[in-house]
């Protein structure tokens, strides 16, 4: 591979002769072959839209020539635009305050701009990555605020919506299956009645609780630590220049960011992002809740519950002909899994706030943005493939609501509770319906047995 030379503060570097990145990027690909993750394309883009805006907002108050600011904003949008992806080559797990990273992009974005300067990425006059990329920023206010920005712009771009999407199909089967009355269960065991509908609504009220939760957590990742440089006093910003940045923000992603009311808050911790990961985990632990319920209810198709029939998706054994699994709901599970296990790093990565910064930083960017991504196409393809899908098996579920001893709860007001537990018991010694007892022990009228045994009446109050 050829290379040319390039030098930091530490000395020469070694560097692909084709990379835009130079030696501070290199000298990270070396210290942390750790994992071979990446940020992802969001992270990148929040990175190249906040150099962006420095560039603009450095340029309007003549604080960075025009013919620097240009270039730096073409090659910014670049970055933004995804043309640069494979030049960020830096591993997640690096220096707690990622500066590894800011540097990569700060290279980057310096070569390529030299480059439409003066035709070559190492040309003359050559734009600098500190001076005129990173000029009034810090890698410690760069970091936290595109953790904000691409955590805010992918939950309120992607994750919402598809969260939206799947709580009205729920309300939609809800609906559907309103007059089905099945037999309730508590403790994996028969209970009373309750239709399929009213089953399917709690679903839908988890998830709308879930888009409250989340919903909640948006102004506090509306709060941007951009100006405070590197702990939080501002050192070699200027203050106007940061609200023109993040106006330009604003514009760009069409979410109304602000600065942070305290610096030192915003760079020492990171507990918006925390609260943000534990309303993630709390979503991901009511969908473990609804796609096992759901891979319960289909379980069979004649061994099982079967009282929900699931859309057949693919092929479920390489052994067994014939067999269909409920696939997207175990792949639901795995995502919760996941997020669950993110929310742990994120919290243990939160409290490594040491003095004025953070310094897990890049896991807990990677960590959130990997919940949020996966929830996202999780909940779209359990969506798709298999909610909207799902029918009621209703001779299942008449077949299994005549059997139950549950039944005898209802005639608890007017033979007492020790009789009815009684025939309950007897029923099941005998392998009889409660009704069938009730009719050859003569203990209540036909009439008034049909009354107290109408399922219907025992999904609501009296």
């Amino acid at each position: 591979m050829k290379t040319r030379i390039e030098k930091d503060s530490l000395g020469e570097m070694k560097v692909p002769e084709d990379a835009y990145y130079a030696a501070q990027t290199q000298r990270a690909v070396e210290n942390f072959p750790i994992s071979g993750q990446r940020f992802p394309q969001e992270f990148i883009y929040a990175m190249g839209l906040i150099k962006y805006a420095n560039a603009k907002a450095n340029s309007k108050l003549n604080l960075l020539e025009k013919k620097y600011a240009d270039p730096i904003m073409t090659a910014s949008t670049e970055v933004m635009n995804s043309k640069h992806d494979d030049q960020m080559v830096v591993d997640i797990y690096q220096t707690g305050s990622g500066t590894s990273t800011n540097m990569n992009i700060n290279e980057v974005i310096a070569s390529r701009a030299t480059e439409i300067l003066t035709g070559s990425k190492t040309g003359s006059p050559k734009i600098h990555p500190n001076d005129h990329i990173n000029l009034g920023q810090s890698s410690n206010d760069v970091i936290p605020t595109a953790i904000h920005i691409s955590s805010l712009y992918s939950i309120t771009k992607n994750l919402l919506p598809e969260l939206k999407n799947i709580r009205d199909s729920m309300g939609k089967k809800s609906a559907e299956f309103k007059t089905i009355v099945k037999i309730g269960r508590t403790h994996l065991q028969d209970a009373t009645p309750i239709t399929l509908g009213q089953e399917f609504s709690g679903y839908e009220a988890q998830l709308e609780k879930a888009i409250d939760r989340i919903s909640q957590t948006l102004p506090s990742l509306e709060e941007l630590a951009l100006g405070g440089t590197a702990v939080g006093t501002g050192l070699n910003s200027r203050q106007d220049k940061t609200k023109l940045a993040i106006e330009y923000i604003s514009t760009e992603t069409g979410i109304k960011f602000r600065e942070t009311s305290n610096h030192f808050e915003a760079q020492a911790s990171k507990d918006a992002i925390v609260h943000t990961s534990g309303a993630l985990k709390t979503l991901a632990v009511s969908l473990m809740k609804i796609a096992n319920d759901i891979r319960w209810l289909g379980s069979g198709p004649r061994c099982g519950l079967g009282e929900i029939i699931l859309p057949a998706t693919q092929p479920g054994s390489s052994i067994m002909p014939g067999k269909v699994n409920p696939v997207q709901a175990e792949a639901l599970t795995m995502v919760c899994a996941r997020v669950i296990g993110n929310d742990a790093a994120i919290t243990l990565a939160g409290q490594s706030g040491n003095f004025e910064l953070n310094v897990m930083m890049p896991v807990i960017a990677y960590s959130i943005l990997e919940s949020i991504k996966i929830m996202t196409n999780g909940i779209k393809s359990f969506n798709e493939k298999c909610l909207k899908g799902i029918k009621a098996d209703k001779k299942q579920i008449e077949f299994y609501i005549e059997k139950s001893l549950a039944l005898v709860t209802s005639l608890v007001p007017v033979i007492g509770y020790d009789k009815s537990a009684e025939l309950a018991k007897q029923a099941f010694k005998e392998n009889k319906t409660i009704r069938q007892l009730l009719l050859e022990e003569n203990l209540l009228s036909e009439e008034k047995i049909n009354t107290l045994l109408n399922v219907k009446k025992m999904t609501g109050p009296y």
